[in-house]
């Protein structure tokens, strides 16, 4: 088998109508594109959100709302994903460089650590943000959950 001898199956590939070729095809004449108007014309384009000078519908709804630029934005990153990392890696510290080095955050994305899951060894984290039973867990078992600033 080679490139040039590759065609597709039997029935696979279907011929398209051929329109305009005269009233004999039974598709000629206005070639299946209705009577006058610019639809029928090559080279028409409408508009998008065109809707035949009716207001359109981004103009008919009222704008609403507001996207803060400052907003803080955080990832989620449970104990449970911390614990299994440190078993894995036998870690004792994770901080952002860990994580990112893992897969688990981007380079420059912020995360939260939330208390979901059970804590068995101690560790050091440093995240910047810790929900309180999050905190609780890793201080519990002596380890230290360090606030990074967000704006530093």
């Amino acid at each position: 088998m080679q490139l040039n001898t590759l065609k597709p199956a039997p029935g696979a590939v279907k011929n398209g109508k051929r329109v305009g070729r005269g009233q004999g095809s039974g598709r000629g004449g206005t070639a299946t594109r209705g009577h006058n108007g610019a639809k029928s014309r090559s080279g028409y384009k409408s508009k998008r959100g065109f809707e035949g000078g009716q207001l359109p519908l981004q103009r008919r709804l009222p704008r609403y709302g507001f996207k803060s630029p400052n907003k803080l934005v955080y990832k989620p990153i449970n104990l449970e994903v911390l614990q299994q990392l440190a078993e894995r890696e036998k870690l004792t510290l994770i901080d952002d460089f860990v994580l990112f080095s893992h897969g688990l955050i981007s380079k420059r994305e912020r995360y939260k650590v939330l208390g979901s899951g059970v804590l068995k060894d101690r560790i050091d984290v440093s995240a910047y943000a810790f929900s309180a039973s999050a905190r609780a867990s890793i201080e519990q078992l002596g380890g230290k959950a360090t606030t990074i600033d967000v704006y530093a």
